[in-house]
């Protein structure tokens, strides 16, 4: 067994090119100049810069532990000065997920999104990174639950025997900020009336029994709960690894296969299928969507990440997108009407609330109604 090694991913959207839908080459260019000076300097053991649809994300691997001060403020420097070259370039939504103007020691409630796991990096560690756009946390509770709870996809589940005693998932409670561990297989019907309802509840982290070691780790940062209002979506990452006692690389990537419905694509206020898509189709136009993920593969040596392979770069994926353009086709036709739309109570922090404030005092008590309740008739 090997050392202790830090995978850290860090994402922001801090400027699209065009509207929301792709990265800028120039922002690309601004991201990589900062990673490569952190390497340089020690500060980082590797680096890989990704992007999905708008977004940036830095992968990187260290051994300074996770939420650590030097990591943290690097990316936050590298977000602050990719802000003032969108800026310059007039892209879109320049700085929108910076809510802060000062570095407070972390990223926590500051805007980007991350993800971080220690572990004890294995002989071979192959490991996938998964970058997902106009979508929320929730995104990842499917999938994850197929990877590590559902025979049905993982079939090391019945035939590894490595595998017998089941994995340890966090789900974190995004609304009242509380956390549980639920024990698999023993209380999965627990852990699925929960994580069913992917807009409060999501799966954290997930932990391997034999090690306790962490096999999964989520992005979990609601934007909409830190500033108050629709500053953007959350657009997660994830990292699962793989492979001796995990889930094999295929049984990790196969639960896309699905397109599930997942909650954000245009406005942040809309029902869209998940489309699994290569690094050259992440760039989402149509209604600004539909939500799009890419999976990086990597294998970890030494803290070296050798790679990525783009895992959705395969035909065996061309059904799931042409599935995912039918369901949102489908989907799409209802236009502002529910499904397509998500329920107001989950509207609260786009600019819905903006339009019901315009409408002030035009909505008026209804009598009629009232009379009908005291009477106990429906009219």
């Amino acid at each position: 067994m090997g050392e202790k090694i830090t995978l850290s991913i860090i994402k922001a959207d801090v400027g699209g090119w065009v509207g929301h839908s792709a990265v800028h080459p120039e922002m690309h260019e601004k991201a990589e100049e900062h990673a490569a000076k952190a390497k340089k300097a020690g500060l980082v053991i590797d680096y890989f810069v990704g992007h999905c649809g708008d977004d940036h994300a830095f992968i990187l691997t260290h051994k300074r532990g996770i939420e650590d001060k030097e990591i943290h403020k690097f990316t936050w420097d590298a977000f602050k000065d990719m802000t003032d070259l969108a800026h310059n370039l007039g892209l879109y939504g320049a700085g929108q997920d910076i809510l802060s103007d000062a570095f407070s020691g972390n990223l926590r409630g500051m805007g980007p999104g991350y993800a971080e796991m220690v572990f004890e990096e294995r002989q071979s560690e192959p490991i996938i990174v998964f970058l997902a756009d106009k979508t929320e946390p929730g995104a990842w509770n499917m999938p994850l639950y197929k990877m590590f709870c559902d025979p049905f996809n993982t079939a090391g589940l019945v035939i590894d025997a490595n595998m017998y005693q089941g994995f340890n998932l966090q789900v974190d409670d995004l609304v009242e900020a509380k956390k549980i561990i639920f024990d698999t297989p023993s209380e999965v019907y627990q852990l699925l009336a929960f994580i069913g309802a992917p807009g409060r509840f999501v799966i954290k982290h997930v932990f391997d029994k034999r090690t306790g070691e962490l096999a999964a780790v989520t992005s979990t940062q609601r934007l909409s709960f830190i500033a108050g209002k629709y500053v953007g979506k959350d657009d997660p990452v994830m990292a699962v690894r793989c492979q001796s006692g995990l889930p094999a690389v295929g049984e990790v990537l196969n639960p896309f296969a699905f397109p599930h419905l997942v909650a954000g694509w245009m406005r942040g206020s809309h029902h869209g299928p998940l489309m699994p898509v290569s690094m050259t189709q992440d760039h989402p136009t149509r209604f600004d969507g539909p939500p799009r993920v890419v999976a990086l593969g990597f294998q970890l040596k030494d803290g070296r990440l050798i790679g990525p392979r783009d895992m959705f770069a395969d035909v065996s994926y061309d059904r799931a997108r042409q599935i995912a353009n039918e369901m949102a086709d489908y989907l799409k036709a209802h236009g502002p009407f529910e499904p397509h739309r998500l329920p107001l109570d989950d509207m609260e922090y786009t600019t819905l609330p903006v339009v019901m404030e315009s409408l002030g005092d035009r909505w008026v008590a209804d009598e009629t109604g009232d009379k009908a309740k005291e009477s106990g008739k429906h009219i």
